[in-house]
């Protein structure tokens, strides 16, 4: 587990989240979660605002919880302002990064979906709905390779061994994803039996 951390941060450092939230809005085809991999890379590599864990728990406790995924976005805002010492710096990395992630997305999103569904029936609109399937589905996929292999990735490059033999040793990850990705795809199991039953291995250190 990773150690706590103590941030000093300035309003230097607070206006370059809320802009790198902003940029990040207008690369989030598919929502916010398929940005996710370029959040990990500033706030967890490049700055260290968060720690591996805190960053693993915001996404999986949005996906858990009722309401709308882009709530592990609050939760990364709320983790930044505690590292920082209190709970006002916690509220406001929250209306920091939500704000940030929310403005530019929704606005080209009313309007573009205003403009391709008077346009739906043009070859150009059809072809671009289709061709920005694949790398949604990239996208998606990067977060689920950050997520999985980032415990023993990190644990790897802290002892200088090779991080392909890490990922391999954490092979009942591997495992559980692939079979989770089966149930929901080939039955009706509702997420939230799978989502216990994760918990409960983990619990029980099987994963």
């Amino acid at each position: 587990m990773s150690a706590p951390l103590h941030l000093a941060l300035d309003w230097a450092d607070w206006l370059n989240l809320f802009g790198h939230f902003l940029l990040m809005s207008l690369m989030s085809v598919g929502g916010a979660i398929s940005t996710s991999s370029e959040m990990h890379r500033f706030l967890v590599e490049q700055h260290h605002w968060l720690t591996q864990e805190q960053f693993n728990q915001s996404i999986a406790l949005a996906q858990a919880a009722p309401g709308p995924n882009v709530l592990f976005v609050a939760l990364m805002g709320w983790h930044v302002g505690m590292n920082a010492g209190s709970t006002a710096a916690a509220l406001f990395g929250v209306l920091v990064t939500m704000v940030g992630i929310m403005t530019p997305s929704t606005i080209i999103t009313y309007t573009a979906a205003r403009w391709g569904h008077r346009n739906r029936d043009l070859r150009a609109v059809r072809a671009f709905k289709q061709g920005m399937a694949p790398i949604v589905i990239a996208l998606l996929l990067s977060t689920a390779w950050i997520m999985a292999s980032s415990a023993g990735a990190g644990a790897a490059a802290a002892a200088g061994a090779p991080i392909a033999s890490a990922v391999l040793a954490n092979w009942p990850l591997w495992l559980t994803a692939i079979v989770s990705g089966l149930i929901i795809w080939r039955t009706r199991i509702h997420l939230l039996w799978l989502l216990a039953a994760g918990a409960v291995l983990g619990a029980l250190g099987l994963i």
